[in-house]
């Protein structure tokens, strides 16, 4: 096993994933932690690749973003992708840093993500430390 945290980020909306791997990432590096990046290309994928990576790295960090449009697909995204890295994270026993945004609108996914502010990428970064 590498001595490694794997960040897996959906890239659908680039600016908002760019922002939050960048987060996360400057997170890893203040506290010396190696890591790869991984892009999966929606947030219903992010948890397939962290299964797939589980015996390969001693965390990880998902990433991405769903915002809310005019269908119910808002809320199956969302429940089902936190529900499922729940599951991984429990059964695996290792940490799973969740920043996938659940935002109203791509402005307000801009400024949870935003490098300057409160970035939800490094959030996610800290918490999986924490727990490392």
């Amino acid at each position: 096993m590498k001595n490694k945290v794997l960040i897996v980020c959906s890239n659908y909306y680039e600016e908002v994933s760019s922002n939050l791997i960048k987060g996360a990432s400057e997170e890893l590096k203040i506290n010396n932690i190696d890591f790869e990046v991984v892009h999966a290309p929606g947030c219903f994928e992010v948890p397939f690749l962290i299964s797939q990576n589980l015996e390969k790295y001693i965390g990880f960090i998902a990433l991405g973003c769903v915002i809310r449009g005019e269908t119910y697909h808002f809320n199956l995204i969302a429940n089902e992708c936190a529900r499922k890295i729940m599951d991984i994270s429990n059964f695996s026993l290792k940490p799973i840093g969740f920043g996938i945004l659940t935002c109203e609108n791509l402005e307000q996914a801009i400024n949870r993500s935003d490098i300057r502010k409160k970035n939800k990428g490094r959030e996610a970064a800290n918490a999986c430390i924490k727990l490392l």
